[in-house]
């Protein structure tokens, strides 16, 4: 079964090396990858040809203008001939080679439509300094009632889930991947797996992982999402997670990977 691994760029050069060497690192035989470039201009794409030879034939890139990392993202989701989705950002890797072999054993033999696990954050200066650890195992799909949502890095979802329920909405500025997880997991209610591993290792400073003014656009669009999909939440439910958020910080401070 193929999995077409999408990374959307926009000049990243600084930081894509790290994502495209752990792609090619990855022990499941069967991976596309797909770069999906906003029209850099500082060597990113000069990276990506440099990289090609290396892939014999499994690297699809194109470079235009687009309209955001969503819009990036849904070009991909366009252009993959895999069964199955997953995105890697370009300034995150692979945390172990067997990744998305681990991943798409559990898929296959559990029979469903998406699987998730864990990620962690490290400090952009020090890429072995874990910052703090993101675990989905207690995630339930009656959570996202509360803004939580499965670690979307490591989410890999079957490529039909998206033709039936529909890809990312580009009009959300931060948070469509929850909308997207919202249509999926909670309207459309795909079936899904949680695998105990840390997927996916990420450098802060992401575009919806720091600064109060960044929390403030997400909480507008996760209540936006919740009226458009007609679920039953509000501003202070979602709220709410904030306080599991300080404990999450606190107990996995440094946590070990998997």
């Amino acid at each position: 079964m193929k999995v077409s691994v999408i990374t959307a760029t926009w000049n990243s050069a600084a930081t894509l090396r790290d994502t495209l060497e752990s792609v090619l690192r990855q022990t499941y035989p069967d991976i596309e990858h797909i770069i999906v470039d906003g029209n850099s201009t500082d060597g990113t794409m000069e990276l990506v040809l440099e990289y090609e030879p290396r892939y014999n034939g499994r690297l699809r890139y194109i470079s235009e203008p687009d309209k955001g990392i969503y819009d990036a993202m849904n070009k991909g989701i366009r252009m993959a001939t895999g069964e199955v989705i997953g995105i890697l950002n370009s300034d995150d890797f692979y945390t172990s080679p067997d990744t998305v072999e681990r991943l798409m054993d559990e898929l296959v033999s559990a029979h469903v439509d998406a699987v998730y696990g864990d990620i962690h954050y490290v400090d952009d200066k020090d890429l072995k300094k874990c910052v703090r650890y993101y675990s989905s195992e207690g995630f339930r799909r009656w959570k996202m009632l509360l803004g939580f949502m499965p670690a979307h890095p490591s989410f890999y979802c079957r490529k039909e889930a998206y033709e039936r329920f529909g890809m990312f909405k580009t009009s959300y500025k931060v948070a469509a991947d929850f909308e997207n997880l919202l249509r999926l997991i909670y309207v459309g209610k795909i079936s899904t797996k949680y695998i105990p591993m840390d997927c996916v290792t990420m450098r802060t400073g992401g575009a919806s992982t720091s600064g109060l003014a960044s929390h403030k656009k997400i909480l507008a669009d996760h209540v936006r999402a919740y009226k458009e999909n007609h679920v039953p939440s509000n501003a202070f439910l979602d709220s709410l997670r904030y306080i599991y958020k300080v404990i999450e910080l606190a107990k996995y401070k440094v946590k070990p990977n998997r």
